[in-house]
């Protein structure tokens, strides 16, 4: 710790993390503290520790996402207010809560301590409330369980609040199309708002609409597989295989007999194949496994 002396300079400002002053500080501490609690870090630029402290609580407080607050008070220009708060070393923090002071500390501390004073203070505004995308959370597990009656009515309120709501709006869509109404599905996507149309919640969603119409026409898998054991190299039928294994949610088996199109004749049918893997690819989004392999093994294919 340092005694207080004289100097001049700035602290960073931003949402969470502001400059304040005797000026500002009953609205910028007092009245912010009454619903979110305020860290106030007392601070000096000559202040050795102050620069090591500082960027040490400003990612705390940044990691708390909201539930905290910080003002920075530079003690050589605020001097009336450090004397009020009798702050005779720094750097000295004070935690304010529904506007009173309820915690503080002298010195640097090291960043796993000042971590966890943060988190603790933090804690005094309760779990943070994540509003619909808690929600969307929840209709996502209803749909993983298999609940998709629940899940679209779950999702469709979400909607109904929040029209923009990319996820939600694509979890709607997904929902019908699990439960058969494709009608309804297909009317969804027409009307996307222009804002959420390129999200690639929607862009997925659509190309699972457009491959569950394509699979409902592609027939039985058994008749299908009698034509390729009469003839291996009939597409028609491979392609059609392929979109009836989709239908069944033979994801992985489909994209193998689509592959195997493309390595048999790329160009048949103006690349067909190529085509429908990468609707398929879409409609699983970047991350999955089975889209991932298939690119990988697409990609080997193309450039052989």
């Amino acid at each position: 710790m340092l005694e207080l002396n004289g100097a001049d300079a700035t602290a960073p400002a931003g949402d969470l993390i502001t400059d304040g002053s005797e000026a500002t500080f009953m609205q910028d501490v007092i009245e912010t503290s009454q619903t979110t609690p305020v860290i106030v870090d007392f601070w000096a630029p000559w202040c050795g520790p102050c620069k090591t402290l500082g960027p040490a609580l400003e990612d705390a407080v940044s990691a708390a996402g909201g539930r905290v607050k910080m003002v920075k008070i530079n003690v050589d220009e605020n001097q009336m207010l450090a004397g009020q708060l009798r702050v005779q070393s720094i750097p000295t923090v004070f935690a304010f809560h529904e506007g009173k002071p309820v915690d503080a500390f002298q010195g640097a501390l090291p960043p796993s301590e000042v971590k966890t004073f943060v988190e603790k203070i933090a804690s005094l505004a309760g779990e943070p409330d994540n509003g619909l995308d808690d929600a969307v959370a929840a209709a996502e597990e209803m749909f993983e369980l298999g609940e998709f009656e629940d899940a679209a009515q779950t999702f469709a309120a979400i909607v109904e609040e929040d029209p923009s709501h990319a996820a939600a709006y694509a979890g709607l869509v997904k929902s019908y199309l699990a439960l058969g109404a494709a009608d309804q599905a297909n009317e969804l996507l027409e009307n996307v708002p222009a804002a959420i149309a390129q999200d690639t919640a929607i862009l997925a969603v659509k190309a699972q609409a457009e491959l569950a119409a394509t699979a409902a026409d592609a027939g039985e898998t058994a008749e299908l597989r009698a034509k390729l054991d009469a003839d291996e190299n009939d597409h028609q039928a491979r392609l059609d295989l392929a979109m009836a294994l989709l239908g069944e949610g033979k994801t992985e088996e489909a994209v193998a007999e689509l592959l195997d199109i493309f390595r048999r004749d790329r160009e048949w049918n103006d690349g067909a194949a190529k085509a429908q893997l990468f609707k398929v690819f879409d409609s699983l989004g970047p991350t999955d496994p089975v889209a991932q392999n298939g690119r990988r093994k697409l990609s080997s294919m193309i450039f052989a």
